[in-house]
């Protein structure tokens, strides 16, 4: 006759076999769900919640509509052909511009509905003077809403609210590509696109930014800022790009955000004020540079150890 023990054994064993079977996580994916939780403690020590990230984006939003309104303003067709670029190029062009305005209207009016008054357009600044420089700064200003986007995505709590976030993500990436190819470059430079946090995303579009009413002030601060020294130098794989910031006095090394790099999504290289520091291998396509306190082996660059940046560089 079985003991008691063996027949809870067996009890236990049945109920299991009984139970649906949990899909095993593969090493990425538990390395993207780390990603995911250290960029969801970053947006609570901020202290934003949904609405507070949806007015974030309206900000984003509210910037780009604007960039491609008064760059179409500022430069003719004439311009645009002189690139290059065919009459269907330079209506899709003019087109990305016009769903940046459907982008704020829907954001708006998501905000609206919940009782929440959404953030009025700023006064801007894009310091363009070709169209050709204007493709180039359209060409970062959609990577950098990929980024916003992705990063903000584990941050919200309302699946509904995700799916917004959602259908806006798919069109931005569409916009960024398109731009790539009609820039003469690749189309897809690597496999995957970087998430940034709410604080490295508005660093990157605080410059672009000269003033904003006085209600519609976000609750983030930018970064120190962070530039080339010599902007002319290469940006290649194993190249070294020397830096200038304020804050270059205690920084020790450079992480560069790249999509595809893992775990993590940063590569540390030294830093210094005199010598600058090396791009290293892994990094592709734009890619986020900015100046960090430590270079943990985990590859999580985190607010607390960020000093300056991010600035975008493309990295061939």
């Amino acid at each position: 006759m079985p003991s008691f023990k063996a027949a809870v054994v067996s009890l236990l064993a049945a109920t299991a076999a009984a139970l649906p079977s949990v899909p095993k996580f593969s090493e990425r994916q538990l390395e993207y769900h780390a990603v995911a939780k250290r960029q969801n403690a970053a947006a609570q020590a901020l202290g934003l919640g949904d609405f507070d990230i949806l007015q974030f984006a309206l900000t984003l939003e509210n910037l780009e509509e604007s960039f491609y309104r008064e760059g179409f303003a500022k430069f003719p067709a004439s311009d645009f052909k002189a690139l290059g670029l065919s009459d269907d190029q330079i209506t899709d062009l003019q087109n990305i511009g016009f769903t940046e305005g459907e982008h704020v209207i829907l954001l708006q009016s998501s905000l609206a509905q919940n009782g929440v008054k959404p953030v009025q357009r700023c006064t801007y600044d894009f310091g363009f003077t070709t169209a050709a420089a204007m493709v180039q700064t359209a060409a970062i200003l959609e990577n950098v809403g990929i980024s916003a986007y992705l990063g903000a995505a584990p941050l919200l709590a309302s699946p509904a609210i995700l799916g917004v976030a959602g259908s806006i993500l798919t069109i931005e990436a569409r916009h960024q590509s398109s731009i790539r190819v009609f820039s003469g470059e690749k189309a897809v430079p690597q496999a995957f696109d970087a998430p940034l946090g709410p604080k490295a995303v508005f660093s990157l579009a605080a410059p672009f930014i000269k003033s904003c009413p006085s209600d519609s002030n976000i609750k983030l601060t930018a970064f120190p800022t962070l530039k080339l020294a010599n902007p002319s130098d290469p940006t290649t794989v194993n190249s070294v790009v020397k830096l200038q910031s304020d804050a270059a006095a205690g920084a020790k090394f450079c992480a560069f955000t790249s999509g595809g790099v893992v775990p993590g999504g940063t590569k540390f290289t030294p830093f210094s004020a005199t010598d600058g520091c090396t791009i290293p291998e892994g990094v592709a396509g734009i890619t986020y540079l900015s100046l960090s306190s430590a270079g943990p082996l985990t590859g999580a660059l985190t607010d607390d150890i960020t000093l300056a940046g991010p600035i975008a560089i493309t990295v061939s």
